[in-house]
């Protein structure tokens, strides 16, 4: 019902910063959440952060936090991930994501949302 498509994703040194967006179209919902998630071989998709959209209210898990920062565009409908002080440990694939139904709180399990993007490479490497 909504469609999400991820860029930005690439080879970086350690250290290095990129920027991914996520753009969202088809039908709109009043107050959605958005997230991004990472997955590694092996292991279950992780969360990263992610946005409420109507107020910008953010949330990180704590392996991020004072690296990445989410942020959105209204009027482009596109989630931002920028992701600063890049580690070996960050690569992986990146998904963003959209809970479409109102929560009182940005969920970090990804059960909670609705849609998916395609996902993007992130290689961080020396």
């Amino acid at each position: 019902q909504v469609q999400l498509v991820e860029s930005g994703g690439g080879l970086v040194q350690p250290g290095g910063s990129l920027r991914l967006s996520c753009t969202a179209s088809g039908r709109t919902f009043r107050d959605v959440i958005m997230g991004w998630f990472r997955q590694v071989p092996g292991k279950e998709r992780e969360f990263v952060a992610a946005i409420r959209w109507s107020s910008g209210y953010t949330n990180y898990a704590d392996s991020v936090k004072g690296r990445f920062t989410s942020s959105r565009d209204n009027a482009k409908n596109t989630m931002y991930l920028q992701m600063n002080s890049l580690k070996p440990e960050d690569t992986a694939i990146y998904y963003c994501a959209v809970k479409r139904s109102y929560i009182s709180y940005l969920p970090t399990r990804d059960s909670a949302y609705d849609d998916w993007g395609q996902g993007t490479q992130v290689t961080v490497s020396s």
